[in-house]
């Protein structure tokens, strides 16, 4: 009698080898990947001026504190998920914080620590300032 599933093979085929030279199966980098990596460079190497970091560092502290004041006036004006908007804006400090202390590990220029200072300080003083606008 026929069984409705074909028997398995004793031998396995054997797993495939990877090139010869490369010590392990890591794909390679994309093009999207390199860009990526290459950018953050390349910001710091137009940032190596210090009007251009200044402006740069400006324009992160403003779109934060735009961010912030947007957040608190959504929810201000819904006022149904202001629980939802606070616990987003804490877990958002919370990872600014922890990659700031991951930041500050790195070696050469700290210009993502200073741009994430910015970002952290615009958003809070956003939410404060809509929160002192109620009272």
């Amino acid at each position: 009698m026929r069984t409705p599933f074909p028997a398995r093979r004793a031998n396995p085929s054997p797993p495939i080898e990877p090139a010869l030279g490369s010590g392990s199966l890591q794909p390679q980098p994309t093009r999207l990947q390199r860009q990526v990596v290459d950018s953050g460079a390349a910001l710091s190497r137009w940032a190596s001026n210090p009007w251009r970091r200044l402006a740069l560092l400006l324009i992160v502290l403003l779109l934060g504190f735009v961010i912030g004041g947007g957040v608190g006036t959504i929810c201000g004006a819904l006022a149904f998920i202001d629980h939802l908007a606070a616990l987003f804006c804490v877990i958002a400090m919370e990872f600014a914080i922890r990659a700031r202390r991951w930041l500050l590990r790195q070696r050469g220029d700290h210009l993502g620590l200073e741009l994430l200072d910015m970002g952290r300080i615009g958003l809070l003083y956003g939410l404060l300032l809509d929160g002192f606008k109620l009272f």
